[in-house]
């Protein structure tokens, strides 16, 4: 079974991911800050992080460069999803190593459809 850590501030976007993704066969890790999220992934090494960036304590930029920076986790995919959407924020995202970056409010067929094909 395929580990996705959901990493977002927001409840209804937690929920609403949380739920499609265990439809989905996923096992699922719920984190609603960066620094959450980085205590979970020293002991579960997901396949897939959906990780938003304006959080409180550690936003998903500072998230991103610690999860880089940890040998067991360089296969691990990231999808940044945040309603940060101009062209300098999408580029940063990619240019710190997220594989893709989403804009909210998103199409959920558009996340599961970025997860598969990053996951094949």
């Amino acid at each position: 079974m395929k580990k996705i850590l959901i990493v977002d501030d927001e409840p209804n976007i937690v929920m609403t991911l949380e739920y499609t993704f265990k439809k989905n066969n996923f096992e699922v890790f719920i984190a609603r800050d960066g620094q959450e999220a980085l205590d979970i992934v020293k002991t579960v090494y997901p396949d897939i992080i959906i990780l938003d960036i304006m959080m409180p304590m550690v936003d998903g930029y500072a998230t991103i460069e610690q999860i880089k920076s940890n040998d067991k986790l360089s296969n691990t995919k990231i999808i940044f999803l945040s309603a940060k959407n101009k062209e300098s924020d999408i580029e940063k995202g990619i240019s710190l190593g997220a594989d893709a970056y989403l804009t909210k409010p998103f199409s959920i067929k558009k996340v599961i459809e970025k997860v598969t094909e990053l996951l094949k």
